[in-house]
């Protein structure tokens, strides 16, 4: 077996005060109360969509884009977690080992929020909730996202690969 890695990366923008519909702010799976909702086709769950990226990484078959978009607007599925699921089912022999996680927020406040990200991201992922690692920055007012415009994540998605 051989290890590998990839990079998942997404971001999105707060949807505007009064913006309709309103949507609730998603992050892994999980929704996290008194929050904006953020902008895009599907819950916009920029957590998801960033490991999801990180799993075409490994098997090489793009599913946020074209095949994510095609599952909402032709299938009406907006929950992200279907997307993951699709790219999942491209891993073949592949096994995930370990998923590390880095939110820039400004707002809301994600600590109470990390143990129930860490496990649902466990439980799609089939691992177990110590390989997942989830940290959070504010961003320090230095980007859009660390003066409250958005979220963005950043992961590394490791693997072992037969040889």
């Amino acid at each position: 077996m051989g290890a590998v890695s990839a990079i998942g990366q997404d971001s999105h923008r707060f949807a505007p005060e009064g913006a309709a519909p309103e949507r609730p702010l998603r992050l892994g799976g999980v929704t996290v109360p008194g929050a904006p909702g953020l902008l895009g086709n599907s819950d916009a769950d920029v957590v998801l969509h960033a490991v999801t990226n990180a799993v075409s990484g490994l098997t090489g078959v793009n599913v946020i884009g074209a095949v994510a978009d095609r599952m909402c607007r032709e299938l009406g599925i907006t929950d992200s977690a279907a997307y993951l699921a699709e790219a999942m089912r491209a891993l073949g022999a592949i096994r995930l080992t370990h998923l590390s996680v880095s939110v820039e927020a400004a707002r809301p406040r994600l600590a109470p929020h990390v143990p129930a990200i860490r496990a649902r991201l466990a439980a799609l992922l089939g691992l177990p909730e110590s390989a997942v690692g989830l940290t959070a920055t504010s961003g320090e007012g230095l980007t859009d996202f660390g003066r409250g415009e958005g979220i963005q994540v950043l992961c590394i998605l490791s693997a072992e690969r037969p040889d």
